[in-house]
């Protein structure tokens, strides 16, 4: 009799593949899971060159590795950080070349208010660092800027506080660059708006502003927090136009007011900041002329009283010169008898050299020198008596130039001089007061003609699709209903949108073009 073998135990189990495994373990994880939240702590960060971000999220007994894809990083809101809190939602998923389960995140955010403001403070750290919180680097706000960029969202309360402000101190013309001021597309928005700005050239038809305001009304630190991303603080260190930050409430702060050239407490203070109330500075000026009349008006008058106290001194002509005559009167009387008694010493000092010398050898030449002395001698008396009627002559002379009827005739022109000087300065002061007058009257009417509603007189219209203004084509469709506003009316075309979604749907929708803003 034959022995059947009887099967061994667990060889009736099917036998499975490591791929068919790992595809089953995956399917399950997958089945069970679908898309999860998973709070915790992130460990190492490693970016690959690809661009693929592998992170670890671990909390005090287990770790869970994480892995977000090149085109889903780009979306993320937060950038991944090593000690970081966050909330990442994901797909649950497994890699079987290496048995092991991962979590796909495509969205992160931080987990409370205490990590984000440690992750401000690390930030804030690192800019500081660099140099770009340092004073040194921050530009003046200009005076009177002409064109002023305001980026911020263009549907809320700050556009229309900040224009209303501006309209009452000064107004100015206004660029709106539109941006969002919460959620993900608030930091790149913004950065791409500041660096815009700063890129137009003298060439571009729009006008370079000078000077820029980044604004936003209050809330909480998340709703916030797109001020506080590297980039948007990074682009307004870069600026070169000078710019205002005006995030939040007064006791709100965000890197982008740390790297500012000014921050505003509110955006009403920013707008306040921008520009000087326009009457205190026509005020201003009219002091300043009353100021330059008055101090006119004084020179002339001091130099006027300098003139008569100089004309008192003078006294009279005859004055002048009486001592000159007295003086010239005794040097007449004593000058002949000075005159005989030098030579009578030089006769009795020649005749003592005279008896000294021997006659046969000085006879002759002594004789001829002594006739020539006495020659000069008589020619002398008649050559001073001329001299002195010269010199009388010249005396009389100056006194007539000095007469009192020549000095009113010169302190009379001198005061005509300083009326005509007066005239002119006050001419001039006149003529500059009118030259800013017409400047300030000039940049009025500029402003009134690149206003809105001159805007509409010239043939364009603005377009509202469900109350709200309409800028591209997409929004346009979308809209249920549109209305057109010219400078004279506003034309409702509701019927006219819903005809038109109708007869599209009929036909092959066609691809959107992008708006300038996508």
């Amino acid at each position: 009799m034959d022995l059947i073998d009887e099967p061994s135990p667990g060889q009736n189990t099917p036998e499975y593949s490591v791929s068919e495994i790992s595809g089953a373990v995956k399917k399950a994880l997958e089945g069970a899971f679908g898309r999860v939240r998973v709070r915790g702590e992130i460990g190492r960060v490693v970016q690959a060159r690809s661009g693929h971000l592998y992170y670890d999220v671990k909390d005090d007994r287990n770790v869970l590795n994480c892995t977000t894809w090149k085109g889903q990083a780009a979306r993320l809101s937060v950038r991944p950080e090593e000690g970081m809190e966050v909330i990442v939602t994901g797909k649950l998923s497994a890699f079987g070349p290496q048995s092991r389960y991962n979590l796909n995140v495509d969205e992160m955010t931080v987990a409370g208010e205490g990590a984000l403001l440690a992750m401000l403070e690390k930030r804030k750290a690192a800019l500081k660092a660099e140099g770009l919180f340092d004073p040194a680097r921050k530009r003046p706000i200009p005076f009177l800027p002409n064109v002023i960029g305001v980026i911020t969202s263009p549907s809320g309360a700050v556009i229309r506080d900040i224009l209303h402000r501006l309209r009452d101190r000064f107004p100015r013309h206004v660029l709106i660059w539109p941006v969002a001021v919460q959620g993900k597309a608030c930091a790149p928005e913004v950065a791409r708006a500041i660096a815009g700005f700063n890129a137009l050239g003298p060439l571009d038809p729009i006008p370079r502003p000078d000077l820029l305001i980044v604004a936003r009304g209050g809330g909480a630190i998340e709703d916030l927090w797109g001020f506080n991303e590297e980039a948007v603080a990074r682009a307004a260190a870069a600026s070169q136009i000078p710019l205002i930050s005006a995030v939040g409430h007064e006791t709100d702060t965000t890197l982008i007011d740390f790297v500012s050239d000014k921050r505003a407490p509110t955006p009403t203070a920013a707008a306040e900041m921008a520009v000087p109330v326009r009457m205190e500075l026509l005020a201003w000026v009219e002091e300043q002329d009353a100021r330059l009349k008055r101090s006119v008006l004084s020179a002339v008058r001091q130099r006027q009283q300098r003139l008569g106290d100089v004309s008192r001194g003078l006294g009279t002509p005859a004055a002048l010169i009486q001592g000159a005559q007295q003086r010239f009167d005794q040097w007449d009387g004593r000058l002949p008898k000075a005159l005989t008694a030098a030579v009578a010493r030089k006769q009795l000092q020649l005749t003592e050299r005279a008896g000294a010398l021997k006659p046969s050898l000085l006879g002759r030449p002594i004789a001829a020198d002594l006739r020539r002395v006495q020659d000069r001698a008589e020619r002398l008396r008649p050559a001073m008596q001329r001299i002195n009627q010269m010199k009388a002559q010249r005396l009389s002379d100056v006194g007539q130039r000095l007469r009192l009827e020549v000095l009113q005739r010169d302190t009379a022109q001198k005061a005509r001089d300083l009326d005509v000087m007066l005239k002119r300065l006050q001419g001039v002061g006149v003529r500059r007061l009118r030259q800013a007058q017409d400047r300030l009257a000039g940049l009025e009417r500029l402003r009134e003609s690149l206003g809105p509603n001159e805007t509409l007189a010239r043939g364009y219209a603005i377009v509202r699709g469900d109350g709200a203004v309409v800028t591209n084509a997409k929004a346009a469709k979308a809209a249920q209903s549109l209305e057109v506003e010219f400078s004279d009316g506003r034309v409702a075309l509701g019927e006219a949108v819903t005809t038109a979604k109708a007869k599209r749907r009929s036909s092959t929708p066609k691809p959107d073009q992008g708006s300038l803003f996508d």
